[in-house]
């Protein structure tokens, strides 16, 4: 008898052992993951220089959070009410994307602004926020813009047009409620369907590892130091709740972004809606690759439903 409660006793030694070391593991793992998907030092960098054309200005404005961002900007004689906000990347910076920008301002002569997110550029913050609390962000940058590029003549209209996380983040404010009037369209450009779908691919891809039981503790982490789980950040349930036009942009050689997510993201989108494909293009090479039907593309669309 003695003999099998010292077995008992043993097992249940081991077996809590096991637990408390499988616990402090994915602690370890899941605040290595964290730290390795959210934390961004590159794009902050005070030595970046913005080799601007034109007379394109810098802005700084004071969130609702408090923190401090930056954007830049340039009107445009010939918009007419017309403006475009253009939303950077994962670790990037809004200078990277000054040939859309051109392409707006020259091509289709709209007034631009692009708003470096939280956490890149010359904003303020460290983490990155996958598009879910910088829809907020951005919400609030197409308020700077409207009465930035206010005209007494014409009546204010505004496109949001998304790369990559800009996507994200674009479709994450599509489908919020209540958006101002003058907001007309949106353009994302090889947005993934949920900051779960995306993390948990780059997970397998690049560590070979499951979803489980990593995922489920870095999300826990995530919403306690950050706020945000990455459940809730979900492009594709925003999308399924937005009634304002979209184009959908995606390149059929993506897997950084896989291409295989915008047909659902197209499909959870309600009328009216808009997809054009780029061939052979990998990930946010769509314009770079296709220039001048790229820009065809997002013309005929604003055409439409931003005159």
């Amino acid at each position: 008898m003695e003999r099998n409660t010292a077995r008992v006793r043993k097992a249940l030694t081991v077996l809590v052992t096991f637990f408390i070391l499988l616990a402090i593991t994915c602690a370890g793992a899941s605040a290595y993951m964290l730290h390795y998907s959210l934390y961004n030092a590159e794009s902050r960098l005070p030595s970046i220089e913005y080799d601007m054309p034109y007379l394109m200005m810098d802005t700084f404005v004071t969130m609702p959070s408090g923190d401090r961002h930056h954007a830049i900007f340039m009107s445009n004689d010939s918009a007419k009410g017309r403006t475009a906000v253009i939303v950077h990347g994962y670790k990037d910076h809004c200078k990277s994307f000054l040939d859309l920008g051109i392409m707006y301002h020259d091509s289709l002569g709209y007034n631009i602004l692009l708003p470096d997110l939280h956490g890149h550029g010359l904003s303020d913050g460290n983490d990155i926020q996958m598009g879910w609390k910088d829809r907020l962000d951005v919400l609030h940058w197409t308020k700077v813009a409207e009465e930035m590029f206010r005209d007494s003549l014409y009546e204010s209209k505004m496109v949001v047009h998304g790369v990559s996380m800009g996507a994200a983040t674009t479709m994450c404010l599509s489908g919020k409620k209540n958006l101002p009037p003058y907001i007309r369209a949106f353009v994302e450009d090889c947005g993934y369907t949920s900051v779960w779908d995306e993390f948990s691919g780059q997970l397998k891809e690049q560590f070979g590892l499951p979803a489980f039981p990593l995922m489920y503790t870095t999300s826990l982490l995530c919403k306690w130091q950050y706020g945000w789980s990455f459940e809730e950040a979900s492009p594709i349930k925003q999308v399924a709740k937005c009634n304002r036009p979209m184009l959908f942009i995606h390149g059929d050689a993506d897997t950084y972004v896989p291409y295989s997510m915008l047909r659902p993201l197209y499909n959870a989108k309600p009328q009216p809606k808009e997809m054009w494909i780029a061939p052979g293009s990998q990930h946010a090479k769509a314009f770079h690759d296709h220039p001048a039907e790229y820009t065809a593309v997002v013309r005929d669309f604003l055409q439409k439903y931003c005159r």
